[in-house]
């Protein structure tokens, strides 16, 4: 029915502006919610999806603990399996989202406004702008801005790419160009329109059952156009339990890298000892920062936070760029999204490929690790995007970012390429990217090779901790909403709670295999959320045929 009135309040959801079609229904936020006490806590959460989420992620941790070998074992099978046997489904997958994205934007349903046929965005652009991109990329962009360019252009063969480096580290200019440009394409398609065309169809999902159909802000309530009130019963469970697991395993990936980073910067810069105790050390000590941001709440703490990483990000992009080879960099970002925009079809397709390392190593754990976190950033951004047109909505979601990306890329990437192709086996980058493959080295191995390179390494690695602070913040909140029935404003211990979780998680998956751990979480939950989102895409489409058009 079309409705233009105020929703309850009750509900916790912004009321529409002008013409929206609510969905009936007896369902009301928190009817499911337990209110247990523990001394002077007091809890909000949902029942059975808090219970059942967190008991089985305190077992997942016992017995990765107690059955260490065992658990390092099952995790390297259950990367290689996944990535060998679901490779294609990620492939597919992503492309159906982007698919169903861009016939979006044509479509007629692009007219259709978030939050109502009167409703005014919250934020002007550029404060919009901003927000999308700090949600999306965060560790991700520090931990292989530098690392990906390199591998792609000599080591991983992206669709039969030949490297142009030969074994003595000398180089074949031939081979020059086309390497360059392919290794930059490649990396471009994993940072590109498939990553956020996957948090578009979640973060829209979200916005439009939330504010046009005033629905509880959670993944099931989504789905209500193909299960009905089916959605609050164990079905949406079901949906909201993997949502919660997708989250909480692309997190820890996120904050396993970045401990892996920070540990690595700390000994390349000032000669700390490096390996997994001083990993842990970094996680308990972010973990507790991110918990006094937890405390403080948004506006003091995550707020506050975003506002110096974007800061702090920005310094570091533009001292590179202009110490950098500026005008190299300036090519590459066009020789880069020129390539990328010639090479996305058949780095998309999954059929009679031979680039296997490159399809399953990489496309395919990052496909997972973008949907295992779009839940996260999908919530984020449908929060801040109340008011816009579906059309404006998924192309800048999709467009911005990636362009923004491409810059990056250009400038870390650029700049690495530029030292391995001048300075041979003697650069930085050369020894611990193509030939010891120190992963988390390779931002601090470019800075070694640039001026002020104590000061560019420190403020790498407190950007890295920074990222790390704001993606627990963040994600704790969001597995919180979901955990407490819908509810945005449940009792800060949860969080708490959750965000320690988060650290506790990580920590166990570094233990108990390293980053193959890491990786085959979000591979295994990637799999299993890839079918719901395929599920949300039909949704979105029939909770969008009712909407009115502004």
């Amino acid at each position: 029915m079309t409705d233009t009135t105020s929703s309850d309040d009750g509900l916790d959801i912004p009321s529409p502006d002008g013409a929206v079609n609510t969905i009936d229904t007896d369902y009301e936020v928190g009817q499911d919610n337990i209110q247990p006490k523990f001394g002077p806590l007091t809890f909000d959460i949902h029942n059975p999806v808090f219970l059942i989420s967190s008991l089985t992620t305190v077992a997942f941790v016992l017995v990765t603990l107690i059955f260490q070998d065992q658990a390092s074992a099952v995790f390297n099978w259950l990367f290689t399996f996944v990535t060998t046997t679901f490779d294609g489904v990620f492939l597919m997958a992503a492309n159906v989202f982007v698919l169903f994205c861009l016939f979006l934007i044509v479509s007629p349903w692009g007219k259709v406004r978030l939050g109502g046929t009167d409703a005014k965005p919250d934020f002007g652009y550029l404060s919009w702008f901003a927000m999308l991109f700090a949600a999306g990329m965060g560790i991700g962009l520090m931990f292989f801005g530098v690392l990906e360019p390199v591998y792609h252009m000599q080591v991983s063969g992206p669709l039969g790419l030949e490297g142009p480096l030969n074994e003595d580290g000398s180089v074949n200019q031939d081979l020059v160009q086309a390497a360059r440009a392919g290794g930059l394409a490649a990396t471009i398609f994993h940072w590109g329109l498939h990553p956020w065309a996957i948090y578009a169809v979640v973060a829209l999902a979200l916005a439009l059952f939330t504010y046009n159909k005033q629905l509880p802000l959670s993944i099931r309530s989504a789905f209500y156009p193909l299960m009905g009130d089916r959605v609050w019963g164990w079905p949406g469970h079901i949906i909201d339990i993997i949502a919660v697991f997708a989250t909480l395993f692309g997190l820890t990936t996120s904050l396993g890298l970045g401990a892996q980073q920070a540990s690595s910067g700390l000994h390349y810069v000032f000669g700390l000892p490096d390996g997994l105790n001083t990993q842990i050390i970094v996680i308990i000590g972010v973990t507790s920062v991110a918990l006094i941001s937890v405390v403080r709440g948004i506006d003091g703490g995550v707020k506050l936070l975003s506002n110096i990483n974007m800061c702090f990000a920005f310094i570091l992009l533009m001292f590179v760029f202009l110490a950098g080879p500026t005008l190299q960099i300036l090519s590459d970002f066009w020789l880069g999204l020129s390539n990328y925009v010639m090479d996305v079809v058949p780095l998309s397709n999954p059929f009679g490929r031979e680039d296997d390392s490159f399809r399953e190593g990489w496309t395919s754990f990052y496909w997972a690790w973008w949907i295992s976190w779009s839940p996260f950033v999908g919530m984020f951004i449908a929060r801040v995007s109340r008011g816009r047109t579906v059309r404006e909505f998924i192309t800048c979601v999709m467009l911005i970012p990636t362009l923004v990306s491409v810059f990056w890329m250009a400038t870390f990437g650029g700049t690495a390429i530029t030292q391995v192709l001048a300075m041979g086996s003697e650069s930085g980058v050369y020894e611990n990217v193509i030939g010891s493959y120190n992963d988390s080295i390779a931002m601090f191995a470019m800075f070694g090779d640039m001026p002020l390179t104590m000061i560019t390494s420190s403020l790498g690695i407190i950007l890295v901790l920074v990222f790390f602070i704001t993606s627990s913040d963040s994600g704790s909140l969001v597995i919180d909403t979901i955990t407490a029935g819908g509810k945005t404003e449940a009792p800060t211990a949860q969080r708490v709670f959750w965000a320690t979780t988060e650290g506790i998680v990580a920590i166990v998956l570094l233990i108990g295999g390293g980053l193959t751990a890491l990786q085959a979480m979000v591979n295994a939950t990637g799999i299993i959320f890839t079918f719901v989102l395929l599920f949300l895409c039909w949704a979105t489409l029939q909770g969008l045929r009712s909407e009115p058009r502004g």
